[in-house]
């Protein structure tokens, strides 16, 4: 491993960041990644966002980056080596000084480039999730993202998990929480009439709307909630899952389920919408259920700052973002009568629920606003690189 460049070496270096991640599509790696090359560009720091690319590229480039169409992805040895030659001619053409991978395969090929290019790029990574660890293969293809002098943790919980699952020095991680654009995500993010539009849209003209935003994986708890729901049909909602499913063999069970179940017509799958901000603030409750642990769970502090108080699986990144009690419900994963008994108690007292949105915005303006935490995890290319010139 080359030792990071240190600031009492006398040099100082011009900033010029490459991110690396296999697409471009939704989740919340790929909002970090947007919002990493507008905080850059904003500062005058030329940025590139290498991938195969995705209907973010746009977000990208409209955010001053310049995105690099490459196969960063493969798993296999030979894909490897290819992204790394290619990376190692990126870098070296565009003088690049941090190579930023925040996913495994392409830590893989960038850790690969920094080593071969011939001025030396720093490696950097971002463990933004627990990764399958079970097996010492995996942890030896999960330890890629440990290769760099420094490791970005996007939670205080995968800190501590890098600690205990990798014995990584803790002096070599350097802690991000993720953040929102609180400007964005806000309860005036959509005007009373477009609010009533939305709910017109699902149905809930005159009922409460209920919300999930996540990419719809099996991990993620949507069969948990669609169960939970499924017994409570006597009372007055409608639900909608807002994201791209992973697979068609996922959504053909999911909709099939809920047009057999006692709940169809009232759960709906929108896919992926364009004015995620404007959904959230017009719903009445929102969920992350995931039945693992979340690294961090953007979703809920993105309904936070919309007013929007949060039902949220109890371990993970959700024990870091819901205030249990004060601006949401914590539960266990994978019940769904805890589940039903929760959002049941929510619905019941709609007073409750104005009450820990409030809450909930003022938390998340407070402890998680995206200024913030971008910057936070900005500075630790200035851990490696000491004083910066700006271009």
């Amino acid at each position: 491993m080359r030792p990071a460049l240190k600031a009492n070496m006398g040099g100082r270096y011009t900033m010029r960041v490459a991110q690396i991640l296999p697409a471009l599509n939704d989740g919340g790696v790929e909002r970090s990644t947007v919002d990493m090359a507008r905080y850059l560009s904003e500062r005058g720091i030329k940025n590139w966002v290498v991938s195969g690319g995705g209907r973010l590229v746009e977000q990208i480039e409209d955010a001053g980056a310049v995105h690099v169409t490459l196969d960063v992805g493969s798993k296999s040895p030979w894909g490897i080596r290819c992204a790394s030659l290619a990376l190692a001619s990126f870098a070296e053409a565009n003088q690049i000084t941090i190579l930023h991978a925040r996913s495994r395969a392409p830590a893989w090929a960038a850790w690969h480039a920094a080593r071969r290019a011939k001025i030396h790029p720093q490696f950097i990574t971002t463990f933004h999730g627990l990764y399958g660890h079970s097996s010492a293969l995996k942890r030896w293809y999960n330890r890629i993202m440990l290769r760099g002098p420094l490791v970005i943790a996007n939670s205080k919980f995968i800190a501590e998990h890098i600690v205990s699952a990798y014995g990584h020095p803790r002096e070599r991680i350097h802690v991000a929480q993720r953040g929102v654009d609180v400007s964005r995500f806000c309860p005036q993010a959509a005007s009373a009439a477009q609010k009533q539009q939305i709910r017109n849209s699902f149905g809930a003209s005159d009922r409460p709307l209920l919300m999930m935003v996540a990419r719809i994986s099996r991990w993620k708890g949507h069969d948990v909630l669609i169960a939970a729901l499924d017994s409570l049909v006597d009372r007055p909602w409608n639900m909608v899952f807002i994201g791209g499913f992973d697979s068609a063999n996922l959504r053909d069970e999911l909709v099939n389920k809920v047009a057999n179940g006692p709940a169809h017509g009232r759960i709906h799958f929108a896919g992926s919408v364009e004015d995620v901000p404007a959904h959230l603030a017009s719903a009445d409750l929102a969920f992350s259920m995931a039945s693992q642990p979340e690294a961090f769970g953007r979703a809920v502090i993105e309904a936070g700052a919309c007013g929007v108080p949060v039902i949220a699986s109890k371990h993970g990144g959700s024990l870091e973002t819901v205030l249990d009690g004060k601006t949401g419900w914590l539960v266990p994963p994978n019940d769904p009568e805890t589940l039903a008994a929760t959002i049941a108690t929510a619905l019941d007292q709609p007073e409750l629920l104005q009450s820990f949105g409030r809450a909930g915005r003022v938390h998340v303006v407070e402890e998680f606003s995206i200024d913030a935490a971008i910057a936070q995890e900005a500075a630790a290319y200035s851990r490696l690189l000491g004083p910066a010139d700006q271009p």
